[in-house]
């Protein structure tokens, strides 16, 4: 891959990866209710899902998800169904004082971050449709295309953690001006309705093709 073509897939990744999605809503949430040191577990599992989903093109198997309405909808199903349920448990989350000493409840273990993050991602077919239709786009096909796909592979992954970095930090910071209960209700349920949109939003999405 030219040193040409890299540069305007890192750019591309940027633009992907700041647009507001299910995957900035979780860090979000997370940075919210753990803080940055423990929420920030959450984007590793985003990671994990984003390099399964690449491999997953890289393979030629996105092809079946771009033209099979069954598999596409089954994967669709549950991600819609995954976001309702983030989305009802954050609306419904008790407000506690938050301070360093209090926290609302105890801190949730790094491996159920890691697998929210992954749910999130791994349940969006158009995730992989949209992986499908930009990564091949960057792959000069006169060359080897494995190593091309490892680079781009890691680049998109790089990029995002720096940028699920700033989300889940942004929404940490909250904690340190939070103080009433009615605060933290009106956050919680700001989230909930997030999921619940971008639920929505993931609801409507049709295969082409």
């Amino acid at each position: 891959m030219s040193l040409e073509t890299w540069i305007a897939f890192f750019i591309a990744c940027w633009v992907i990866s700041l647009s507001p999605g299910a995957g900035a809503v979780a860090s979000m949430s997370a940075g919210l209710q753990y803080g940055f040191r423990r929420g920030y577990w959450n984007a590793f599992g985003l990671q994990v899902a984003l390099l399964l989903q690449i491999v997953i093109v890289a393979a030629g198997v996105g092809a079946l998800l771009a033209t099979s309405e069954l598999a596409f909808s089954l994967i669709k199903g549950f991600g819609v169904l995954y976001l309702v349920y983030l989305g009802w448990k954050q609306w419904q989350a008790a407000p506690a004082p938050l301070r360093a000493e209090n926290m609302p409840h105890p801190p949730r273990r790094r491996a159920a971050l890691v697998l929210s993050g992954f749910l999130v991602n791994a349940s969006n077919p158009k995730a992989i449709i949209f992986i499908l239709a930009v990564l091949p786009q960057f792959i000069e096909l006169q060359q080897p295309q494995l190593p091309q796909y490892a680079l781009m592979a890691l680049t998109m992954i790089v990029v995002d953690l720096l940028v699920m970095a700033a989300y889940t930090g942004l929404a940490a910071r909250v904690l340190r001006v939070l103080r009433s209960p009615a605060q933290q209700r009106l956050l919680n349920r700001t989230f909930g309705g997030l999921f619940m949109v971008a639920a929505g939003l993931l609801a409507m999405v049709r295969r082409t093709g």
